[in-house]
């Protein structure tokens, strides 16, 4: 079980006990991330996410943060996602205070270095160059693109080049002021725990900042035909995102979106990897995947292939979306999904840091928290003729959507894919 308790200044704090293990994970999660930036500050949480490990008042450089956790074998870690940003120190629990402390430390008291800063900059746009150099890593921000277009949902987390290199200090500083407050704030303590940890991380941010934060916009989301967006690179595989717009966290179909992913792409013995893998031969990876935030959902299949055959890719995948969204699938295939998903949940609980997430993110983002349990529950009373609505109602050709990366110029050949009624 967990325990929430909301301070009076608005923090709140989540412990998450756990018997047969030695580890403890402190997590602090700060609801804010690419979908609350300007186009001007684009990739500004991301870039705060990176220097608050450059040093505290405390911890003056890098490694004096680094080191003490190196040296108990700690796993630590920051990310940066549109909704949330996140710090986190998983240790020994003998090394609980040593992690409270370091993490505290960095959220609450980085000096955001002037040189620091000039340096990271050049760090962060070789991250973005990475990025742009591994195409399967790529068409995902691709994807979010010809979904929300020039809106923060359809821009890349890490920001442009352009944009990195524009942000200065006072815009970092207003921006962490502004959005690193405590009632926007959720500390996570899981794991090893024992006495009154609750006291210990009241302490340890007895001084973070109070006020409102700022909002973010609402997506905007307009969509009347199929859209496509092809990005040339000379590449020895086409890499695509197929898929559909779909539901947001607090739709009443969330659970059943949840199990068609699985069982479109999920498994190694989902749908489409028996069809595009196995049976056809045409790709080593394909994988379906469902993201849900509060104002955004989608479902989409992802696949890498040969130049040659992305057509032939595409109208796999557009005809197993056409099959589902057809004929019921069998009471044996949903109960496979359904026991997937709880025995992926129940393995990823062994370990503290998951457990962290799991409460941290539902608390942040959805303002309420189910446990597995209660989850496991409406899992299943999701039936066959669900997943029947979902699919009749998501598949349709108006909210199909493609993003490629491959060695192409034209994209009407893979527009018209979507259009041609033997493949949807």
């Amino acid at each position: 079980m967990f325990k929430k308790t909301t301070l009076k200044n608005g923090l709140r704090i989540i412990t998450v006990p756990q018997k047969g293990t030695k580890a403890v994970t402190v997590l602090v999660l700060v609801g804010t991330g690419s979908k609350y930036e300007k186009k001007e500050i684009n990739g500004i949480s991301h870039f705060l996410e990176h220097m608050f490990f450059k040093g505290t008042k405390k911890r003056p450089t890098p490694i004096t943060i680094a080191e003490p956790l190196d040296r108990v074998g700690g796993i630590y870690n920051a990310f940066t996602g549109e909704e949330y940003t996140g710090y986190f120190a998983k240790v020994d629990a003998e090394h609980f205070d040593l992690a409270l402390d370091v993490i505290s430390d960095i959220y609450l008291n980085s000096k955001l270095d002037s040189k620091e800063i000039k340096k990271e900059k050049r760090v962060i746009i070789e991250e973005i160059n990475m990025y742009y150099d591994h195409p399967s890593f790529y068409i995902q921000s691709l994807w979010n693109k010809v979904l929300y277009g020039d809106q923060p949902a359809g821009r890349d987390i890490a920001g442009t080049k352009e944009s990195v290199s524009k942000i200065s200090r006072k815009q970092l500083v207003n921006y962490m002021k502004t959005q690193y407050t405590a009632s926007n704030t959720i500390v996570c303590i899981a794991g090893n725990i024992s006495g009154n940890v609750e006291a210990k991380a009241k302490r340890y941010f007895s001084k973070i900042n109070t006020g409102d934060i700022i909002e973010k916009p609402c997506v905007v989301e307009k969509q009347t035909q199929p859209e496509s967006l092809v990005n040339f690179k000379n590449t020895d595989q086409t890499h695509f995102c197929l898929g559909v717009r779909a539901y947001n966290l607090f739709h009443p179909k969330r659970y059943a979106l949840e199990l068609l992913g699985l069982i479109l792409g999920g498994m190694m013995s989902s749908r489409l990897f028996i069809k595009v893998r196995e049976e056809l031969g045409l790709a080593y990876y394909v994988k379906t995947g469902v993201s849900s935030d509060p104002d955004t959902g989608c479902l989409v299949t992802q696949v890498g292939v040969d130049n040659k055959r992305a057509e032939k890719a595409i109208s796999a995948v557009l005809k197993e979306y056409k099959r589902i969204s057809q004929n019921k699938i069998s009471s044996k295939e949903l109960k496979k999904a359904k026991d997937h998903f709880k025995g992926k949940m129940t393995l990823l609980f062994e370990a503290s840091d998951a457990r962290a997430s799991f409460y941290a993110l539902q608390e942040l983002i959805e303002n309420k928290v189910l446990t597995p349990e209660e989850i496991y529950a409406k899992i299943n009373k999701v039936s066959v003729n669900d997943i029947l609505k979902v699919s009749k109602d998501i598949f349709k050709p108006e909210k199909l959507n493609l993003a490629l990366i491959g060695p192409f110029k034209d994209k009407d050949k893979f527009q018209k894919l979507l259009w041609i009624k033997k493949n949807y």
